[in-house]
């Protein structure tokens, strides 16, 4: 992907073109008024030089192109971009200064003309001003290489480009480019969940259902029925009870997956892939490893915030929904809003009753257990996962600030306590395993017997 940029025009005299014309004016008039034509004689380098350095004068102005090797990366790959700086004119640009802007979440290491490499990962980057010259009819190439550091849409650029030609007595008028927006997926930790789903409705699927039917789960032996394969026919039971009998199987489902992120609050303080983790990095890596995890397995997987905006996501299955998921992702951003977003997010007939619900949650907002005991009590499957950063720093330069985080920890784990009481399991995000104990869990709620009202 490239941006170009060609100015609206016109070149502007430098200092020195001004100085040098300033000085042979004040030597000639001097040499008239004086009668002195040694004075003549000590401004004509100064005329002549000046002739001819104009005598060179550029028409064309220069282009500028800014490219970037792949607009869609993943945290911590590496990244490549370009930014090509050409001259359609025969005469030679004496200097050429490139700047460019990037996100700090685009970090340059690399930076050189033609390929020779400065390394800037200490000495400030490549917010900084590039020299170099660009022969007549050529380009020349400002290579920049790094990584992408955090997940998102960053921009890169806007560039621009100011030239200097006939001997430094011209300048170009600024020539600025448009960003480029690059994406950086979220890095999918490590996920599994080897637990079945605690209620498989679909039609097709890799999970076991209770329903009898076509799969490869044995459910037991029964008597020959019309309709019934010959291929199911078990002959060593048959020939024991001198009856036909079948092998009868579990058909195998999907399961409709939700995947509930709560943006109302943010905490800590992120440092891309190789540094600490705030709540939206573990939201954001979390629900792309569980999304790639159930998708993978033919579920259907489906998006909400909990917010303001209220953005969703239907649920669908295949590569497509994956990367569908991970665009979604992209624009996650924490919101905070005075009303409660409950209605707003859980329209009618926005959750299967079959659905399993995992929520995304720091828990920071007393809204989201809130919500978390509704769905419950509306018998839905849900799991809540704690995504706040077990590492939060205490805050200690403030008089009773330490003792006022020791109770709002205190009143937390209350909260989650009572969360469990409700039947909400709650469990920390710890990458593959993290939901096996729960799901384990939810999976024999399920299945036990109901009471019966009289």
């Amino acid at each position: 992907m490239d941006a170009r940029a060609e100015p609206a025009g016109g070149w502007a005299p430098t200092w020195a073109l001004g100085r040098a014309v300033l000085l042979t004016g004040v030597l000639v008039v001097a040499a008239v008024l004086l009668g002195r034509i040694d004075l003549v004689v000590l401004a004509t380098p100064f005329a002549l030089g000046t002739a001819y350095g104009l005598r060179r004068r550029p028409a064309a102005q220069p282009e500028l192109e800014l490219s970037v090797a792949d607009t869609h990366l993943v945290e911590g790959s590496p990244m490549a971009a370009t930014v090509a700086v050409a001259n359609p004119d025969q005469i030679a640009y004496d200097m050429a200064v490139v700047r460019t802007r990037m996100s700090h979440w685009l970090r340059v290491e690399q930076v050189g003309f033609g390929g020779a490499g400065l390394d800037v990962s200490r000495s400030g980057g490549a917010d900084r001003p590039f020299v170099t010259s660009v022969p007549p009819g050529s380009a020349v190439d400002l290579e920049l290489t790094g990584t992408a550091l955090r997940w998102g849409r960053h921009p890169f650029g806007p560039a621009g480009v100011r030239v200097a030609a006939a001997d430094g007595l011209l300048v170009s008028r600024a020539v600025i480019t448009d960003s480029i927006r690059a994406r950086v997926y979220p890095r999918t930790e490590p996920f599994d969940a080897v637990e079945a789903m605690p209620r498989a409705a679909g039609l097709v699927g890799g999970h076991r259902s209770r329903r009898p039917g076509e799969g490869g789960e044995l459910a037991g032996v029964r008597v020959f029925a019309p309709g019934d394969r010959l291929r199911r026919i078990d002959w060593r039971v048959s020939l024991r009870a001198r009856q036909l009998h079948v092998a009868a199987t579990l058909s195998d489902r999907d399961a409709e997956v939700v995947v509930l992120l709560d943006v109302l609050a943010e905490a800590g303080r992120s440092g891309g892939v190789r540094g600490p983790a705030s709540v939206l990095d573990t939201t954001v890596r979390a629900a792309a490893a569980i999304a790639e995890h159930y998708l993978h397995r033919g579920d259907r997987v489906a998006l909400l915030e909990y917010g303001p905006a209220a953005r969703r996501l239907r649920p669908a299955t295949g590569r497509r929904q994956y990367v569908t998921v991970l665009e979604w992702l992209l624009d996650v951003h924490a919101d905070s809003s005075p009303h409660e977003p409950y209605e707003q997010v859980f329209g009618p007939q926005v959750l299967s009753s079959d659905a399993l619900v995992v929520v995304l949650t720091p828990l920071l907002d007393e809204r989201s257990a809130q919500m978390l005991a509704r769905l419950a009590r509306g018998g839905r499957f849900v799991v809540a996962v704690d995504t706040l950063p077990a590492e939060l720093p205490v805050p200690k330069d403030r008089g009773w600030a330490e003792v006022a985080y020791r109770l709002w920890r205190l009143d937390r784990d209350t909260m989650i306590g009572q969360l469990r009481e409700h039947g909400v399991p709650v469990v920390r995000w710890a990458g593959a395993g993290s939901l096996d104990e729960v799901l384990r869990d939810v999976s024999r709620l399920a299945t036990a017997p109901k009471a019966g009202m009289r």
